[in-house]
């Protein structure tokens, strides 16, 4: 597959910008293994889906024998990455990070591989940093850093508009940088990824590279055009995108997450089911590894295309039991089934009658009272498959089974307890 890697890559979608591709493409080509990374910053302890692309290009290449490394911003998400954001992110403490690092590295685990032939390592970037004071990282680091070229920068342009661009979150793209020297000179890493968002970060590490070569061996760059200094690559994905233009991963209830407790497998197989017709070609060849003869054969029936896409990805994700699960689960009550094996809510009613508002909401099926209100009106909510004609409708504790079946809208499920 080594050879075929990169146009597979670019035929599949995956493919945005780069630093240097025709270069690039040769290495890859040419059968000689690189050594790259990935680096996801915990701000949050789980994943989401704009993770899992660019997860899914870390094993393409980890799959045609190349080394991997994924660096967990154990430092860099103390700072809070700056690009796209409108307003500071929320700093957050070194117990959340290191919670979330932990976190992270678990879910990691599910895509790439960590034992075995060709395992990849993952690492915090905190193992380098924290051994730097800030006079001796700026002494190192940031006389290779103009200022003016920093701000010209998309990743702080809207930071910059809101006129509340921070000291701390200009020193992030320093370090990120830094991560890629790091890495070339301890791991050999020649290769960074990310996504499209991370464009100017990735382009600053390849800078920093060459700017610190130059001043390690006393050359002035734009005079001495020696060759013997080694370029390294930036790699990006494009930013997730529907047909329409809109951002994916986006759910009613926020964000599309790859931990289980924060979006069940049920769900994430509906997200995905219930995208538009015209982006079904797209996450099939994005994220799953069918043949794109296979993938335009499913394509002349969209329904079956929409159920295999929707499986394949949920498979990937969270393994084979969980979606073999997910579909006995759409099985179940789309056949009128009793929907034993819907989706379960943490929360417990430990009362024997419930207001069907109360009922909803506190289970977060629902983000507010008024949608519940709403919901009632448009003949949208149901408690085991009885339809919900007023907002006093009560919900009593079942004597045959210990919980009530919800129902929102037509394919929306939610199993909620009784103590």
């Amino acid at each position: 597959m080594s050879n075929e890697l990169f146009s597979t890559l670019q035929s599949r979608g995956y493919i945005y910008q780069c630093t240097n591709l025709e270069q690039l493409k040769k290495n890859l080509e040419s059968g000689e293994k690189i050594t790259f990374y990935l680096g996801i910053d915990p701000t949050a302890d789980s994943l989401h889906i704009g993770h899992f692309f660019a997860l899914m290009m870390f094993r393409y290449l980890q799959d045609a024998g190349h080394k991997g490394i994924i660096v967990i911003g154990g430092a860099t998400a103390l700072i809070g990455d700056p690009s796209g954001k409108s307003d500071m992110r929320k700093m957050l403490t070194k117990e959340e990070v290191n919670h979330n690092l932990e976190e992270v590295k678990n879910l990691v685990k599910r895509f790439v591989r960590t034992d075995g032939d060709n395992p990849a390592i993952i690492l915090s970037n905190a193992e380098w940093m924290d051994k730097y004071t800030y006079v001796d990282f700026m002494r190192m680091v940031g006389i290779h850093f103009n200022v003016n070229t920093m701000i010209a920068a998309d990743a702080y342009a809207n930071r910059l508009k809101q006129g509340g661009l921070t000291f701390l979150e200009m020193g992030y793209m320093l370090m990120q940088a830094f991560d890629f020297e790091y890495l070339n000179k301890t791991y050999g890493c020649s290769l960074q990824i990310g996504g499209s968002d991370q464009w100017g970060n990735i382009v600053a590490g390849t800078g920093l590279h060459r700017k610190m070569w130059f001043a390690e061996h006393g050359l002035n760059e734009e005079t001495d055009t020696s060759t013997e200094l080694t370029e390294i690559f930036g790699l990006t994905c494009p930013l997730l995108l529907t047909k329409g233009g809109k951002k994916m991963g986006k759910t009613e209830s926020g964000t599309l997450w790859v931990a289980r407790d924060k979006t069940t497998a049920y769900d994430f197989y509906q997200y995905f089911y219930n995208v538009d017709d015209d982006d079904v070609e797209m996450l099939l060849k994005l994220f799953t590894r069918l043949e794109i003869s296979e993938i335009n054969e499913l394509l002349k029936d969209i329904i079956n295309a929409k159920r295999v896409m929707a499986y394949e990805i949920t498979k990937l994700v969270h393994g084979k039991d969980e979606a073999d699960k997910v579909i006995e689960t759409v099985k179940s009550l789309f056949g009128g089934e009793d929907g034993s094996n819907a989706p379960e809510s943490t929360y417990i009613v430990d009362t024997d009658t419930i207001n069907v508002v109360d009922l909803f909401v506190n289970a977060e099926l629902v983000k507010s009272r008024s949608e519940v209100r709403r919901l009632i009106q448009q003949n949208g909510a149901y408690v085991d498959g009885v339809r919900c004609n007023s907002v006093d409708f009560v919900v009593n504790k079942p004597t045959d089974k210990d919980y009530v079946l919800l129902r929102k809208g037509k394919k929306t499920y939610l199993k909620v307890k009784f103590k």
